[in-house]
């Protein structure tokens, strides 16, 4: 067990999956964690079982695409547990047409809200906070579609994580010598609920050699109780066993197409 006593992490997807888990072993370690999401239900599961293990959870339900709101969520937290000293972005969303050829404006600007503009508005909030401190550590959870963009993540998703594995890049060039650690994990695939709305979500067996929530959970954790003198800047989660998506990639290349009439010869 590592020692995070004293310190306050605000980890957003909190209610499932890896933000869970991170949030989970976090407070484990002592940290006091503000759980964040869009429905307080499973956010208050959440908690409780942080707080059955002896933890500090404050659920709160936001929507991080709001700046109204992340202001009002930033000031709930100082007021209730002071600074915020670790933020994780894990809050992600995908569009459900993938092909650019077919999707639709209104999707794309949604899923760079919530991947890469949310993440903006976050760190901008407790920037502040962290360099008059002289120390503070971001983790955002881009992907590996970052690097190899396909259909499985679709257009938008791969554009925003490359985007927001950039913005976190930015960060540690500018602020490292303030003492402020910016890191970015890039899972490859990985058994999240968010596969179910994929088109052919993958079978058991399949998710079962994919990357596991806490696989990452157990990476964020790692860059988080690492002495503050060192950051790992960037670290990949990858599925040893690589499956074929073949399939897959041909049934995301026509979903949203136009239905088009059968010609007559």
């Amino acid at each position: 067990m590592y020692n995070l006593a004293g310190r306050t992490a605000l980890v957003t997807g909190a209610g499932s999956g890896m933000g869970r888990e991170t949030a989970r072993l976090l407070a484990g370690d002592g940290a006091a964690v503000v759980l964040v999401g869009r429905r307080q239900e499973p956010l208050d599961a959440a908690a409780e079982v942080i707080r059955a293990g002896g933890g500090v959870a404050l659920p709160i339900a936001a929507d991080i695409t709001d700046t109204a709101e992340v202001t009002r969520l930033l000031e709930r937290v100082r007021a209730e547990l002071g600074v915020v000293d670790v933020l994780v972005n894990n809050a992600g969303s995908a569009s459900s047409v993938l092909n650019p050829q077919y999707l639709p404006h209104e999707e794309w600007a949604q899923v760079l809200d919530v991947n890469l503009s949310a993440v903006f508005r976050l760190c901008q909030a407790v920037l502040p906070d962290m360099l008059e401190s002289g120390t503070g550590t971001i983790v955002t959870v881009s992907s590996l579609a970052a690097v190899n963009p396909n259909l499985l993540g679709g257009a938008a998703y791969g554009a925003a994580k490359a985007g927001v594995r950039n913005f976190m890049t930015f960060l540690h060039t500018t602020f490292r010598n303030q003492g402020l650690r910016a890191i970015t994990v890039l899972p490859g695939e990985a058994d999240t609920p968010i596969l179910d709305n994929r088109a052919r979500p993958p079978a058991a067996e399949e998710r079962a050699h994919m990357v596991q929530p806490e696989d990452v959970a157990e990476a964020i954790r790692l860059a988080v109780v690492l002495p503050q003198r060192v950051v790992l800047q960037e670290i990949v989660v990858a599925p040893t066993r690589q499956r074929d998506t073949a399939t897959d990639l041909e049934i995301s290349r026509h979903i949203g197409a136009p239905h088009r009439p059968a010609t007559r010869s």
